[in-house]
């Protein structure tokens, strides 16, 4: 059925001229390109920021929370080569990949001048701009556009930071401070948002301890498989890439998939589980920076112990809060998850790079997560609950 739908829409891309000219975009195979534009992979102009031929917008189903910023997604790659399918890894991508992700906020209605509104506002997922033709560029400010690039040796990431007339951004291969107030209806927050630097990207992109190679964390069929508007229509985003010739080896049948985190119709624990996913699990796996802890948050795991059902931690510190386990069923407020997603201070938050405030519907979700888990926990010295 897949193979049939797969080439129906890639037959109906064909006649309607939407497959692009992919020669357009600049992939660059060595060097540490200045500019953005150097890559040629947008135009900015007449107030829009427009992706190139063949550079194809996608969205997660559970994005990564980082300090309430906006992404817009795309994935580019040359002719004649394909990513293969994974069910559970990134997709393999060829030579000549170019993953992008932008950075931007809404700015107030009567900032003056949007690229440098130290004012920030906080919007809802009804209001997001889907990104597939681009920005409309009126109330935005772009921060940062990230690149990951699949060159012979390996992926190499690339943070650029845009400049005050939003024209272009220059690499900043030490990273970015870039100070804001968020603007949450009445409430004002004055918070850092920090472009990471390109050792800080191997912290989270690096996925597997044994060779420390990073790879994009988003690129997985169970953040992929949603449908999205774009090339063909609103159709799945898998059968958009292997009609577009960019994806290779998807099963008719079994693709995993995620929740939507802010989709109220699934149960809270796949939202939550999906949630901890995406924000967790690149540290928290069997393979990751953070397997020691016996904390693993990914996908895959349903053993209780190792999704942290009263497991103590291992050298959290302060971390802690002064809580026994990592989940305590039914007892949030005596939970180690809750408390450091809460917070803000380097030395107890989690995830510790990315963000500087707090997702406070995160953190509700994953309270009412612990909420419904059910059972009781023993301590040395007596039941903790």
């Amino acid at each position: 059925m897949i193979a049939r739908v797969v080439a129906a829409l890639a037959a109906l891309l064909f006649v309607a001229g939407c497959l692009h000219n992919r020669d357009s975009v600049n992939f660059i195979a060595d060097g540490n390109p200045d500019k953005l534009s150097d890559w040629g992979l947008f135009t900015v102009a007449n107030g829009r920021i427009a992706p190139h031929a063949g550079m194809v917008t996608y969205e997660l189903n559970s994005p990564l929370f980082s300090d309430y910023a906006q992404k817009w997604r795309t994935v580019w790659m040359p002719k004649g080569v394909a990513a293969s399918y994974d069910p559970a890894k990134s997709f393999d991508f060829p030579v000549g990949t170019i993953v992008t992700k932008t950075f931007y906020y809404t700015t107030p209605a009567d900032a003056a001048s949007p690229q440098t509104s130290a004012t920030v506002v906080k919007m809802t997922p009804a209001t997001y701009q889907s990104g597939v033709t681009g920005l409309d560029l009126k109330h935005i400010r772009l921060i940062e556009t990230r690149l990951l690039v699949r060159r012979a040796e390996g992926w190499v990431a690339f943070p650029y930071v845009w400049n005050a007339e939003g024209t272009d951004a220059t690499l900043e291969r030490t990273g970015a401070d870039v100070p804001l107030t968020f603007a949450d209806g009445a409430q004002r927050t004055d918070f850092t948002y920090s472009v990471p630097n390109q050792n800080q990207c191997a912290g989270c992109h690096a996925q597997d301890f044994r060779d420390r190679k990073i790879s994009p964390i988003g690129l997985k069929a169970r953040h992929l498989n949603r449908a999205f508007p774009g090339e063909g229509g609103e159709i799945n985003q898998l059968q958009r890439l292997v009609a577009m010739g960019y994806l290779k080896g998807v099963p008719s049948a079994g693709v995993p998939q995620n929740a939507n985190w802010e989709d109220v119709r699934p149960d809270t624990a796949a939202r939550a589980r999906a949630y901890l996913d995406i924000n967790c699990s690149h540290c928290h796996n069997p393979t990751g920076a953070a397997r020691t802890s016996g904390l693993w948050l990914d996908a895959a795991t349903s053993d209780p112990r190792l999704l942290g059902m009263c497991k103590p931690p291992v050298a959290a510190g302060r971390g802690t809060g002064n809580r026994p386990f990592d989940v305590v069923p039914g007892h949030p407020e005596t939970s180690i998850i809750p408390y450091r997603l809460a917070s803000t201070d380097p030395g107890e938050m989690m995830p510790e790079l990315g963000r500087s405030l707090t997702h406070q519907e995160g953190v509700a979700l994953i309270t009412n997560y612990i909420l419904t888990l059910k059972g009781a926990c023993q301590r040395e010295d007596g039941p903790s609950r």
